[in-house]
């Protein structure tokens, strides 16, 4: 048994049971990985995967637990690697962060750019992507740190801690008629086309449900990944915006103007999450404390989250 026939299990499964695809993903051939799987099998004396002909159905049921196992050991594996690197050189690695668009564009810029002043040799790699896409990256060991709104409370094997909390914001044309209502209500919004979120993302099922608790069927007209795409449809007069409220910028976003809204929305929280037993070099903890100072490295270890996120106000 060694670490590649381990690794090409991981692969197998992750993959869909399709050779090719995981021959790919560990830059070897298709029949190295059918060679590894059987020789594998033979030493333990058990079928790991249902078959049908030459191709992989699925997994029997030692296989099943044979790969939770199989997950255990790369992990310890790669904590080992990361524990040498922690000592043979603090400052110098990688950093895998991944997060929605919203995140990466308006509350982590701030972070990298400290994070980046602090330690220049740690390569920090950005991804962007969905929520469940992040909760995937994270429980395969692609990713160090995720930071979402949505999908990531209640998943088995995440660690996950309040980063901090917002509001939905209405925005509109600048000269629309909504600006000089006071207080502005979901009924005089709800009277209005609205451009927002795709379902699933930045809080949309958070302004759904604000609606439907009114007894109010909002038009929606367009949905979108982020709230750059938004503005854009809104100032064109497509219809009037709900955003995240940290994604208006008064000084760029000049033809547009962001309505004193919080109170018809619910509050969001934004989580950071980590893949529990995950090894965090000393720079990865530095990034989370940037994040929020509530969140240091005692705190992570833990793994207990403080009582509440900050509350951030635009």
């Amino acid at each position: 048994m060694n670490f590649q026939q381990l690794r090409i299990i991981r692969e197998t499964v992750a993959n869909n049971f399709n050779l090719t695809e995981a021959a790919n993903a560990l830059f070897t051939s298709q029949s190295g990985v059918s060679k590894h799987i059987k020789d594998l099998e033979d030493e333990l004396g058990i079928e790991l995967f249902v078959r049908k002909g030459k191709r992989l159905l699925g997994l029997t049921e030692p296989g099943r637990e044979l790969v939770g196992i199989v997950n255990r050991i790369l992990l310890d594996a790669n904590n080992i690697t990361n524990l040498a690197n922690q000592y043979s050189g603090r400052d110098v690695g990688r950093l895998t962060l991944v997060a929605t668009h919203t995140q990466a564009r308006y509350a982590l810029p701030r972070v990298v750019t400290e994070f980046k002043k602090a330690f220049p040799k740690v390569h920090l790699k950005l991804h962007q992507a969905s929520p469940n896409e992040i909760v995937s990256m994270l429980l395969d060991g692609q990713a160090d740190i995720g930071v979402a709104t949505e999908a990531l409370s209640d998943v088995t094997g995440l660690d996950i801690f309040p980063y901090y909390s917002w509001h939905h914001a209405v925005i509109v044309p600048a000269g629309h008629p909504l600006e000089s209502v006071h207080p502005i209500s979901l009924e005089a919004v709800a009277d209005y086309p609205i451009v927002t979120y795709h379902d699933g993302l930045t809080g949309r099922a958070g302004i759904d449900q604000s609606f439907a608790a009114a007894g109010l069927e909002p038009d929606i007209v367009m949905s979108a990944l982020d709230a750059d795409v938004i503005k854009t449809y809104v100032e064109l007069g497509l219809g009037i915006g709900i955003i995240a409220s940290m994604a208006f910028n008064p000084s760029k976003d000049t033809e547009l103007r962001l309505l004193d809204s919080s109170h018809l929305f619910g509050k969001n929280t934004t989580y950071i999450a980590l893949r529990h037993g995950h090894y965090l070099r000393n720079f990865a903890y530095r990034f989370i404390e940037l994040c929020s100072p509530a969140l240091d490295e005692a705190v992570i270890r833990a793994g207990v989250a403080p009582l509440q996120a900050e509350e951030v106000n635009d």
